[in-house]
């Protein structure tokens, strides 16, 4: 288990310094001068190298890289040039409602799922499973911003049950709460879709081992196979993608927050860009890529605890 567990340490190291450097040569390496991104063509050249001093564009690539990896790891990713404070604050101001909703998008996500995938798997070439079949393939088609689209246009302007956007800040926990519900289900419904299928497959072949079908011979109850036998062995295919839904989940609120007009850090990404705010894309960017795969180190973690295969080779 030790060896196990350095080697992905140091795997999930090294993995965020290549981000980083991937990262940092997109925004800085590529044709094109940023000073001049961010302050348009009609810019004066006094202006122009007043902000290529200010971001150090006139030090060599080396050093610079090494300075930003140095400040990112303190935590320092400069000043936005358009909010003019430091971009670590707007994105510990911003941080806990994307995550909250990325959170809650997860939950649903694998309640649904589970129910769902397993229902099908009982059921197998039965209408409840082509009923799920149909379903997921339904909600794999959908693209989440026309989902969301529709559910605001549904139980926002017509049925007037829920909010269309907005979000009153997490001192009103009610309002806060009901202004997630319709964000929350556009990520989880096309989500729960994959991952519905991916339990369904998953189940279907644990059902058909040897030991399952001694457990029905003892006289087990369908649902105590099912839930105790079944869904147990048949976790390592769904925790991989419950690891990369996750990030799915984190990176899609990009588009849900704008959808919704939520002040989260995929709304600041958008208007970072808009604004041509070079420093706070750059640290957003590499965020986004962090919370990635730190998500995929902790699904690594995760197969300790669910395969004991493993942890006896390692």
């Amino acid at each position: 288990m030790g060896y196990f567990l350095l080697r992905r340490t140091i795997s999930f190291i090294v993995t965020l310094f290549v981000v980083s450097a991937v990262v940092f040569a997109v925004m800085n390496i590529l044709p094109g001068d940023p000073a001049l991104t961010i302050l348009g063509l009609d810019a004066t050249d006094d202006a122009l190298a007043a902000l290529r001093e200010e971001l150090a564009l006139n030090d060599p690539v080396i050093t610079r890289y090494g300075q930003w990896v140095w400040g990112a790891l303190r935590g320092d990713f400069g000043v936005s040039h358009s909010f003019r404070v430091p971009v670590s604050e707007l994105v510990v101001e911003r941080l806990p409602l994307t995550i909250s909703l990325a959170i809650s998008g997860m939950v649903v996500t694998v309640i649904l799922a589970l129910v769902l995938g397993i229902g099908a798997a009982a059921h197998h070439r039965k209408a409840g499973d082509w009923g799920v079949m149909f379903l997921s393939q339904l909600g794999i088609a959908v693209p989440a911003f026309w989902l969301s689209i529709l559910l605001v246009l549904l139980f926002a302007v017509k049925l007037r049950w829920l909010p269309p956007g907005g979000f009153p800040g997490w001192s009103e926990p009610l309002g806060a709460i009901r202004a997630l519900i319709l964000p929350t289900v556009a990520l989880a419904l096309v989500q729960a879709a994959v991952l519905a299928r991916v339990t369904r497959s998953s189940a279907l072949e644990v059902m058909r081992l040897d030991y399952i079908r001694t457990a029905r011979a003892m006289g087990f109850s369908r649902q105590r196979v099912l839930w105790r036998h079944v869904l147990p062995n048949a976790l390592i295919p769904i925790v991989t993608i419950v690891g990369l839904q996750f990030a799915a989940l984190v990176t899609g609120t990009i588009v849900i927050e704008n959808v919704f007009y939520l002040p989260g850090l995929g709304r600041l990404i958008f208007q970072s860009i808009a604004n041509r705010d070079l420093p706070s894309v750059q640290a957003l960017v590499m965020l986004f890529a962090a919370i990635v795969v730190t998500a995929n180190f902790i699904v690594d973690l995760l197969y300790l605890a669910i395969d004991p295969r493993l942890k006896a080779r390692s």
